[in-house]
């Protein structure tokens, strides 16, 4: 016959330090086994074993840790497995199947915080430039993760969006009251945002179910729409009119972040396309910029006409042989987005500059001044301002991007902004003489 096994009491367990496997008894084959320790001083490994018959091979089944798992809770976990065995259970893939099942359980438990953090790596080339992906984390960081950050995607609902939304903040105008009234546009953009992290949490089967961050049907039933709330502010931009004084005044300066400012005068495109212009994008002996996609908010490449002025002002930079950039900053980099603002900030203090106006602006201006002040077709002005057609008809059959008019109606600009500082030098000798 087999040997028994004395049952041993709890504390006789406890004195048990011999490294080896130690019969403890009250179960067949429940032993406690005894490693030597990493270290001398740390404290003796120790753990459960049942070795029980599975077919006709016997097994060692690990039950925990000792002593977090106590003398009674591993003879009454063994007595279960051992019934289990003796009914043909096998004990080995059950424990591995529940095992995988715990770490895909563990593995969908994803935060908010982790979605987001995983989504915006991921989709890291997607942002128009660096200052986008900024503001992507910057609004979730201020106002979403307080409030939904630490949550699992899985336990996320309609209500929690209404908490991220509804929170209490304050507008910049002293403005008090809830985001989604507050401040509605960042709000809206926000809400974009947790949408297409929960989508991100969906497809990666994190959570299952309806996306809550839904607007039509779902947010829509429980918000205003944003349409009533926000008011649409337009950049302030410098009337046309009065751009002779301005690029005068301008031009006085001599500045990188000057002729930065007067070269996005001259082609109407955005600032960052600008700052992050290099010296391989221009060809002189074809008067032409090509933007390259990276550079654009549109993602598209974009051939800009270059008017004799603006060729005159490139040829007038000083151009090293290791610089790339046509406009740098002090090290060598793109200038920074603040460096044309703060530019203007400085005329406006000097009293070179008395409307409110942003480079931005600039933008309009031109706009503006081509609608109201020529007959070139709407399609050629918007593309000369890089923006879409919006015409699913024109965009379907107009491959080209009308470079030559483009560059009829770029010259028209520049000419214009000459003679307004022609006209503008005269009035004021006039007035001198006066």
């Amino acid at each position: 016959m087999p040997k028994i096994a004395k049952i041993l009491t709890a504390i006789e367990v406890k004195r048990i330090t011999k490294v080896g496997w130690h019969a403890v008894g009250g179960v067949a084959g429940l032993l406690l086994q005894v490693r030597e320790p990493a270290k001398a001083s740390s404290p003796i490994p120790r753990s459960w074993i049942l070795r029980v018959r599975i077919g006709e091979e016997r097994k060692a089944i690990g039950l925990g840790p000792y002593p977090q798992v106590s003398l009674s809770e591993a003879r009454e976990h063994a007595k279960k497995l051992v019934v289990d065995a003796r009914k043909g259970v096998n004990l080995v893939t059950r424990k591995r199947t529940e095992r995988s099942a715990l770490l895909a359980a563990a593995a969908k438990n994803r935060t908010f915080e982790e979605c987001a953090a995983a989504y915006m790596n991921t989709h890291s080339s997607d942002y128009t430039n660096e200052k986008h992906r900024k503001q992507w984390a910057s609004t979730l960081k201020a106002y979403a993760n307080p409030v939904i950050g630490k949550l699992l995607v899985a336990d996320i609902s309609m209500r929690h969006v209404l908490d991220v939304l509804l929170q209490d903040t304050n507008h910049r105008n002293g403005k008090e009251g809830k985001l989604w009234e507050v401040k509605t546009e960042t709000a809206k953009r926000l809400l974009d945002r947790i949408r297409t992290i929960m989508d991100y949490a969906i497809v990666n089967e994190y959570r299952t179910g309806t996306n809550p961050a839904t607007w039509k049907g779902y947010l829509d039933t429980q918000l205003p729409s944003p349409k009533g709330l926000q008011q649409i502010r337009h950049q302030p931009a410098l009337p046309y009119e009065k751009i002779g004084n301005f690029m005068g005044c301008l031009r006085r300066n001599d500045s990188i972040s000057a002729k930065a400012l007067e070269f996005l005068m001259l082609t109407g495109v955005r600032s960052g396309s600008v700052r992050n212009a290099n010296w391989d994008e221009i060809d002189f002996q074809k008067k032409l910029w090509i933007v390259p996609a990276e550079h654009t908010k549109a993602g598209r490449e974009h051939r800009v006409p270059l008017q004799p002025q603006a060729i005159k002002l490139l040829e007038s930079l000083t151009r090293t042989a290791s610089g790339q950039k046509i406009f740098p900053s002090p090290t060598g980099k793109s200038l920074s987005d603040m460096a044309l603002s703060q530019l203007m900030r400085g005329m406006k203090e000097r009293g070179e500059l008395t409307d409110k106006a942003v480079p931005h602006g600039f933008r309009t201006t031109f706009r503006v001044w081509a609608a109201e002040q020529t007959n070139y077709p709407d399609e050629i002005r918007k593309v000369a301002s890089m923006h879409s057609v919006n015409d699913s008809v024109k965009e379907a059959y107009q491959r080209t991007d009308l470079l030559e008019k483009r560059r009829y109606l770029m010259n028209d600009w520049a000419d214009f902004i000459e003679s307004s500082i022609t006209d503008q030098q005269k009035n004021q000798r006039k007035r001198r003489k006066t």
